[in-house]
């Protein structure tokens, strides 16, 4: 029997997925399933989403032969430079594509969460293109880690909120965002980041994202006369970025798929957010996913030197790729994801975002031949995590 990877029309990928909704949201999260992919398949839609992504985010992102890496690692690795995009990451992408499906949908606001600050830039970043009032709520101690990106979004005109319950992060955020719009339902309309949440974000965020692998495609051919990679390497905290990445690839089993995930202080050590291996099957945000949680269903606090991958669950899609086998889920400790991170810096001239790191991290944990072909999903810029790595190198 064939092994289906998308959504089906009730947003499930096998098990995982669905639509546990709070009754207020109902009408809200209807409206949007029933016209989500009328609106995307619309000509004018597909005209005015593609041309954004020309002109205004700069795609197509490169794909950039990454040489002296490659000669490091004994293979041929390709960066997938989405870093290289207006506001510095894949979230645009998304964002773009959400806001204007909010337009098409008559929504006067938006709302939005976000853990390492990209995705708020980016919702950011599109409310002030297209003229539409924006609040986004972030973990207490993600907007003290994250403060370049905080500025940016008040300068790009958006009202930052603290989330001040629970680990403060991205978890919290999320939960201060969907209390939001429960007390807003008609005129507001929320961004998720993530291919998370209830159906239809995560499909509707990964087919927005999925212009990744689309270019990756016609780069490779290229580049190497050949559409198909042996790997596609990506990190994954939601996963949105691995979503985009794997998508075109999906049902060809000659594409290796590997998500990456943070492993923090280790695996073992009670701060962690490996999810794919501490995780059991449960409902957050509103889908039935992997999450960790304790025996009695109390979610356990992610933790990650990187505010973008700190989240207790995966995406519904991620967690059916897992448990089917189709992606192969390794995860690299903080340590490891920030030498991978320096090392990018010293080999190819690229300060990658730490979440990105973790992808290059397992670069050295998997035996390639000289042959293959290696695509890392570089999913964002490193500015933004500068004193991170001040911090963690004692740069001062």
């Amino acid at each position: 029997m064939k092994i289906a990877y998308h959504a089906d029309s009730k947003g499930y990928y096998g098990e995982f997925g669905g639509s546990f909704v709070p009754e207020m949201l109902y009408p809200n999260v209807e409206e949007l399933q029933k016209n989500y992919l009328k609106i995307m398949h619309e000509t004018s839609f597909k005209k005015e989403f593609h041309s954004l992504l020309k002109d205004y985010v700069g795609r197509p992102s490169p794909l950039y032969f990454a040489k002296r890496l490659s000669k490091k690692y004994q293979t041929k690795i390709y960066l997938k430079r989405e870093d290289l995009n207006h506001t510095g990451a894949h979230k645009i992408n998304n964002t773009i594509g959400q806001i204007l499906m909010a337009k098409r949908l008559g929504k006067k606001r938006i709302i939005a969460e976000t853990g390492a600050g990209q995705h708020g830039v980016a919702t950011a970043t599109v409310c002030a293109l297209i003229g539409m009032d924006c609040t986004v709520y972030m973990g207490e101690i993600d907007i003290a880690r994250q403060a370049p990106n905080v500025a940016r979004m008040k300068m790009l005109g958006a009202k930052v909120v603290p989330a001040l319950s629970g680990s403060k992060t991205l978890k919290d955020a999320t939960n201060e965002a969907i209390r939001a719009w429960i007390n807003n339902p008609v005129d507001t309309y929320y961004i998720i980041g993530s291919v998370v949440g209830f159906h239809p974000y995560p499909d509707m965020v990964a087919r927005f994202q999925s212009v990744i692998s689309e270019e990756m495609k016609w780069q490779l051919k290229e580049h190497e006369g050949t559409e198909n990679p042996n790997y596609i390497i990506a990190c994954v905290g939601g996963g949105s970025n691995a979503s985009g990445a794997f998508y075109h690839y999906l049902d060809n089993k000659n594409v290796k798929l590997v998500a990456v995930e943070a492993a923090g202080k280790g695996v073992d050590t009670g701060q962690s957010a490996a999810t794919s291996i501490l995780g059991k099957e449960g409902v957050i945000h509103g889908s039935k996913t992997l999450l960790m949680q304790t025996n009695d269903g109390q979610i356990i606090e992610p933790y990650s030197i990187s505010a973008g991958l700190d989240y207790p669950g995966i995406g519904p899609q991620h967690a059916h790729l897992f448990k089917t086998g189709r992606a192969e889920f390794l995860n690299a400790t903080d340590d490891e994801a920030m030498q991978a991170g320096l090392e990018l810096c010293k080999l190819e001239g690229i300060i990658p975002a730490i979440e990105t790191s973790h992808a290059l991290a397992v670069l050295s944990k998997i035996k390639f031949s000289k042959e293959d072909i290696v695509v890392v999903n570089l999913s964002g810029r490193g500015d933004k995590d500068l004193n991170t790595y001040i911090d963690y190198f004692n740069l001062k």
